[in-house]
């Protein structure tokens, strides 16, 4: 990578040249560069209205890029080590929509762990594809799910040897790495292509003290949030490809079908820009943001009752490796769940943090991470202990057990199967055809095809009681389950169940 040819911004540049001109805007969008007035004019002014272009000529089209988004688009990739970059305007999700769907036919097989975002079970939708499903490691001290070992791929390998494709997830939502280079290795020698969720990685591209990236394991295709830790705006990222197994213009035929033909141009010019930020500073502010991160960690061991888990912790557990910028914080032995101290923090100390989860938190720092920052989230868990340690003098045991449902049939003929609805708790042993999840991260806690359990449920009525969002297709307390006797391909599985 030559870091003097990402001094340009080929996109943004063009983009601001047109915002700074005196064109009279004949076309879309109907703001007309920020003459209409409103709110949000008021408060952010006329120049983000006027960046707000729809494609005029010299600005490039996303869908078949010949001029400045394709030129932004090569110096992507050349910041990956990847052949090709394509712009995202719609996140990792259609990313990930995209690989899958291009890759995996109806019925043609994929391994992949079960901890997947929705995304990746919408894709199995689209696609058809029959998912073969990896146990990832438990870690039930934390209720979090890990990486998957190279192991279990080998043996999903070795008892489904005609599966089209193995898809990691590298890094989990809580920096959590799988040993990707090893198994890229194995899949690329059993003919498979390796794909890849690499959301919450984009980082790792411009730091040596960070894992593997999945172009720099030889992985296939990826997608990356550039928005998550890099520095763009929400919702934009880059799928990324290498070698010969992938066929880019099934690439690109199945990426148009999915994202606008109206693409943000703001959205496109902060992924633009966000690259020569990373590629130009990255590793600096990586470096600075990690001795943040270990700062952050001897202070919070430091408090009575919370615990800060790090790069040792996972070492002892088994874990290929793990992303220094995260910083996840135990809570239980304050008595109180994950949950209760994420809107503590938020709505006593107004710190923000990423997610909750049954005995933990997740905090995400990047390069736009501050030492003030740091020590606000450091003084705010020091008034959560004070709030709660010396109140629970005992400890009691939050129930928890991780684990995923059975799957019954693919989530494509659950999906199109007939549907009736029924309340939560009326549906164990029945086959969901929707995904409920909590969100974030996104993670399904049932998909469809997979039995509704009472596990299931008593994680259902665990979070609703702790206040989290749950995420499925009613909001009214029922869950849409095949209808089992109007089913013509129930009898096909009844027997096996």
């Amino acid at each position: 990578m030559k870091k003097e040819l990402h001094e340009k911004t080929p996109f943004f540049t063009e983009l601001l040249k047109y915002a700074q001109s005196d064109v009279v805007p004949l076309d879309v969008p109907g703001h007309k560069r920020g003459k209409i007035k409103n709110d949000l004019v008021d408060a952010v002014g006329d120049m983000v209205y006027r960046l707000d272009a729809n494609a005029p000529r010299g600005l490039d089209n996303l869908s078949r890029p010949r001029g400045v988004i394709k030129e932004a688009e090569d110096l992507m990739a050349d910041a990956f080590g990847a052949d090709k970059a394509y712009f995202l305007i719609d996140g990792t999700t259609v990313g990930i929509l995209t690989m899958i769907m291009a890759v995996v036919r109806a019925k043609e097989k994929i391994i992949l762990p079960r901890n997947v975002h929705k995304s990746v079970i919408n894709a199995l939708i689209l696609s058809g594809a029959i998912p073969i499903f990896i146990t990832p490691d438990i870690d039930n001290s934390l209720g979090i799910a890990n990486g998957i070992s190279v192991k279990a791929v080998k043996e999903a390998i070795n008892e489904h040897p005609d599966a089209q494709a193995v898809f990691v997830i590298n890094p989990t939502y809580f920096g959590v790495v799988s040993d990707l280079q090893a198994i890229v290795d194995l899949a690329h020698e059993n003919d498979m292509v390796v794909l890849v969720d690499e959301a919450h990685g984009s980082q790792f591209a411009f730091s040596p003290m960070l894992p593997l990236t999945a172009m720099e394991a030889g992985a296939d295709v990826s997608s990356t949030s550039i928005h998550k830790t890099a520095g763009s705006f929400t919702q934009s990222s880059v799928l990324l490809t290498k070698g010969d197994r992938i066929d880019h213009r099934r690439i690109r035929s199945t990426l148009n079908m999915l994202q606008s033909t109206s693409p943000s141009s703001l959205l496109l010019a902060s992924l633009d820009t966000a690259r020569k930020s990373m590629v130009l500073y990255g590793e600096e502010e990586i470096a600075r943001v990690i001795k943040l991160a270990e700062y952050a960690r001897e202070q919070i061991d430091e408090i009575k009752g919370i615990q800060a888990i790090g790069p040792d912790y996972f070492d002892k557990k088994g874990c290929f490796g793990f992303d220094l910028t995260k910083i996840i914080v135990r809570v239980a032995d304050l008595d109180v769940t994950g949950f209760e101290v994420y809107n503590f923090l938020r709505d006593e100390q107004h710190v923000q943090l990423e997610l909750a989860e049954t005995y933990l938190i997740l905090a995400v720092l990047s390069a736009g991470t501050t030492k003030e920052d740091v020590d606000r989230f450091v003084a705010s868990l020091q008034a959560l202990s004070d709030e709660y340690f010396e109140k629970h003098q005992k400890i009691k045991t939050i129930k928890f057990k991780y684990s995923f449902p059975q799957s019954v049939t693919r989530p494509r003929d659950a999906y199109h199967a007939p549907k009736k609805y029924m309340k939560f708790s009326d549906a164990i042993d029945e086959i969901s055809a929707e995904c409920v999840m909590i969100y974030p991260p996104g993670i399904p806690l049932v998909i469809p095809g997979e039995i509704i359990s009472e596990d299931l449920i008593d994680a259902m009525e665990f979070y609703a009681e702790s206040g989290s969002v749950i995420l499925g297709d009613q909001d009214d307390g029922t869950v849409k389950v095949i209808d089992k006797d109007q089913w013509i391909k129930w009898s096909d599985y009844e027997d096996e169940i």
